[in-house]
């Protein structure tokens, strides 16, 4: 699998270079990246060596596939980019791992915008995936909380930690949660929603209603700048903790004094995309959960951007 970088480099709190050394490590080759400038896709090319990635630099997207043989495009642009580099690369049959939001919530008409991108994608056969990595964590809760049955489940809590403040912690932070949910519970509607506004931080609660169970959940985004940052989830209150060692990077989940080790879940997501293109199974974060997803996130990104819409707390 030959695969394109569209934003490689760390800035805005990018990922891009992590994407590009996860494909790298799982046998895709890296052939060159995107930049909006030729200085910035030479320094994410430079960037990337030492690694044993020899990726051509590019500062045009149209002259990077016509002179490229790829398989795939990676996007780890900002999200208001994401529409138009997703639309360009399954136009011309190429496989899509992109970054969360898929698509910006900010954009009017979403539903269209997934219908046309999904459209495109089944007409050309290209697979689509999204880098919203913490469902393949699920196995590791488990060890630690007990096994989760959908029916039985009532609650769910996830605090997240984004550098943004303000409205952009929703696209920034809120894609986790439902990705997980959408993990455990399969797609569901999203109901009575209210939000809490305090110093450098935003709770979002709803009702998360799927075929399973109606799961009360409360999001809880604190603006954080400093690595490493808080992220914890759980359900029906059994809340496990990330913890990173900042010198080896190890990450594991802990629960009470109970730690189970687990890989970097973005790693996990990168494999299972190229596992995915290269055997012609669907990516586990394909499809429908893009689209059942990022509905719910338009529809709670949309009730806060219009208070007169919601409920407020005090």
């Amino acid at each position: 699998m030959n695969v394109a970088i569209i934003g490689a480099r760390k800035d805005r709190n990018g990922i891009g270079g992590f994407i590009a050394r996860y494909f790298h490590q799982n046998g895709a080759q890296v052939t060159c990246v995107l930049g909006t400038s030729e200085a910035t896709a030479a320094l994410a090319a430079e960037a990337l060596a030492p690694c044993g990635i020899k990726a051509k630099p590019y500062r045009d997207y149209t002259d990077m596939v016509e002179g490229e043989d790829l398989d795939a495009v990676a996007v780890a642009s900002p999200a208001e980019t994401h529409y138009a580099f997703l639309s360009a690369s399954m136009e011309r049959g190429l496989s899509v791992f992109c970054e969360k939001p898929f698509i910006d919530p900010a954009r009017d008409d979403v539903p269209g915008d997934l219908e046309t991108l999904f459209h495109l994608a089944r007409k050309k056969r290209a697979a689509v995936a999204m880098n919203s990595q913490w469902p393949f964590c699920l196995p590791s809760y488990e060890r630690l909380c007990g096994t989760l049955v959908p029916g039985e489940i009532r609650k769910f809590f996830i605090r997240l930690s984004p550098l943004s403040a303000g409205a952009d912690m929703i696209p920034d932070s809120v894609p986790h949660g439902l990705s997980l949910l959408h993990a455990v519970l399969g797609a569901g509607t999203v109901h009575d929603l209210s939000f809490e506004n305090g110093p450098g931080s935003l709770g979002i609660s709803f009702t998360y209603a799927s075929s399973f169970s109606d799961c009360e959940v409360s999001m809880l985004l604190v603006q954080e700048k400093q690595q490493p940052r808080t992220f914890s989830f759980g359900f029906n209150g059994l809340v496990a903790e990330r913890c990173i060692d900042m010198a080896s990077y190890e990450i594991s989940l802990a629960f009470g004094e109970k730690q189970a080790p687990i890989p970097d879940p973005l790693n996990l997501c990168v494999r299972d995309f190229v596992e995915a293109g290269t055997s012609g199974r669907h990516p586990v974060i394909g499809a429908d959960h893009i689209i059942a997803t990022s509905l719910n996130l338009k529809q709670i990104y949309d009730a806060y951007t219009h208070p007169e819409r919601t409920t407020w707390k005090s």
